[in-house]
């Protein structure tokens, strides 16, 4: 695939996760952050409520303090982020859905981190389950993420058979073929 290929369905999966997550966490913020209890739908099974989350994923890492809270939420994905984008651009054995995947991965973690070097924070408001069997809460960046690692498990190549393999394969249909000639 041409670079110019690859970073057409890059950039466009970049240009929508962001903008989708950076919207979304702007209706939240507008309309959620005054309402107690947000809004609940199928029985409460998805719910939006308003919710801000100064550590990582499900707030882990938000009751560090110093350098180490620095380095775990702000130095560590960065690197992490500067990387995938590397490898996106630079792995030519990666297929169409693969570099998708990648790219919606690298789009929410780019619009997370966006958000925690510009306010220290990111801004979450979807929760789904039943009583004490749910999620916690998260944005579209998220959905973002978790998509594109789903895509990822189930976009890999086809693998070719190994030279054994197919020389066994051979063998046995020579095999069977000669058995067919003794029968006759």
């Amino acid at each position: 695939m041409s670079i110019k290929s690859r970073i057409k369905i890059i950039l466009s999966a970049l240009i929508i996760t962001i903008g989708l997550d950076q919207y979304t966490k702007y209706l939240a913020t507008e309309h959620l952050m005054e309402r107690l209890g947000g809004y609940s739908w199928f029985n409460g099974f998805f719910r939006l409520i308003y919710a801000e989350n100064e550590g990582a994923f499900l707030s882990m890492g938000s009751e560090s303090t110093g350098w180490l809270k620095y380095l775990g939420l702000y130095i560590f994905p960065v690197i992490l982020l500067l990387g995938l984008f590397w490898y996106l651009l630079k792995n030519q054995s990666l297929t169409k859905s693969q570099i998708l995947a990648l790219s919606l991965v690298l789009g929410g973690g780019i619009s997370n981190i966006f958000d925690r070097l510009l306010y220290g924070k990111v801004v979450d408001f979807m929760i789904m389950g039943f009583e004490k069997l749910k999620t916690g809460v998260f944005n579209i960046a998220d959905v973002a993420i978790m998509s594109g690692l789903f895509l990822l498990i189930f976009s890999r190549k086809p693998q070719e058979p190994a030279p054994e393999a197919e020389q066994s394969i051979e063998a046995k249909t020579e095999t069977a073929g000669d058995l067919g000639k003794e029968n006759s």
